[in-house]
């Protein structure tokens, strides 16, 4: 356990799960039976929550839970914390802040241990985990370009598994995101007269805005991506149609002629013709280009027998 003792003696107790017995010994200073009911919750929650209450005698209480890393690649494998909020203190539940990659943990403690009180404690917490997701977010920006990118130049089936991978990682990007919102709203909801024109509290609600406009954005783009692929999927499904069609119509004078004399009767009479077989190729070869003459004729070939360019959307 770690306790921080802020300038205006508000309170941060710093714990992890198996610390139980002294958890309970924090939660049992106070005759609050939210507390209690928090506690029993943190110890087998494995999912966001958020409960706000402001009790009679107006002491305000926000707690839950909080989803604050998860690995991509494994639904089990994320790192979530505990916390219970009022005006003078703070819990926290493993809430690893070494977790934090790109501020010291050391500045980011000196930040909280002169912060006024418990709730902009906390936001400077939230705003340091938000300020990680925005990394992990530009990396994301980086994957995507590159896919964008070879729409255009490597356009084969083999993309579709990357897009929809960039898309579930962007799922996850949101669903990550989205308890983040729900506890700045649910901040404002309890302590809307204390932190309003707070400077930390800002700072933290640009940074969640920030990166939801970039998941939205970002959702559009991959969105785009989607239709263009489906598209193109869509056009070159009914291009083979239609040029198998073509093939098997422009070779049904074979078939049809390659059936009639591949029959066994015993009276054809044009086994006997001198010139039978050369007369069977004029008549196989002519009409076959009658037919094909007469499928252009009609626009029905369009250009689905010429190569497409290199570079091509559609090859």
């Amino acid at each position: 356990m770690k306790t921080n003792i802020g300038p205006n003696n508000w309170k941060w107790y710093q714990f992890k799960k198996d610390e139980i017995e002294k958890i309970k010994h924090v939660i049992n200073k106070d005759c609050c039976p939210f507390k209690k009911e928090w506690l029993e919750h943190a110890q087998g929650n494995k999912t966001n929550c958020l409960k706000t209450v402001i009790s009679e005698d107006e002491k305000r209480i926000l707690s839950g839970s909080l989803i604050y890393k998860q690995n991509f690649e494994d639904e089990f494998d994320h790192k979530i914390c505990h916390f219970y909020m009022t005006d003078d203190q703070l819990i926290t539940v493993d809430l690893e802040l070494s977790s934090l990659n790109h501020i010291s943990q050391e500045l980011l403690l000196r930040l909280i241990d002169r912060s006024e009180n418990a709730i902009d404690g906390f936001l400077l917490i939230l705003g340091e985990l938000m300020n990680e997701m925005l990394y992990g977010i530009d990396q994301f920006e980086g994957k995507l370009s590159k896919l964008i990118w070879n729409v255009s130049k490597k356009n084969k089936t083999s993309i579709l598994d990357k897009i929809y991978k960039r898309r579930h990682e962007l799922l996850i990007w949101k669903n990550l995101l989205i308890p983040v919102k729900e506890l700045k709203m649910g901040i404002e909801e309890v302590y809307l007269n204390k932190i309003n024109k707070g400077i930390i509290f800002n700072r933290t609600c640009k940074r969640i805005d920030r990166a939801m406009v970039l998941i939205t954005e970002y959702e559009t783009e991959i969105d785009s991506i989607i239709n263009l692929e489906e598209v193109i999927s869509s056009h070159r499904g009914n291009e083979i149609m239609k040029t198998l069609t073509v093939i098997t119509t422009i070779f049904t004078p074979v078939m049809a002629f390659g059936a009639l004399w591949g029959m066994n009767f015993k009276h054809m009479p044009e086994l006997e013709w001198q010139f039978g077989y050369l007369l069977s190729l004029l008549l196989i070869v002519v009409s076959t280009i009658g037919l094909y003459g007469y499928l252009k004729m009609k626009g029905w070939t369009g250009d689905l027998l010429k190569g497409r360019k290199k570079g091509s959307y559609f090859q």
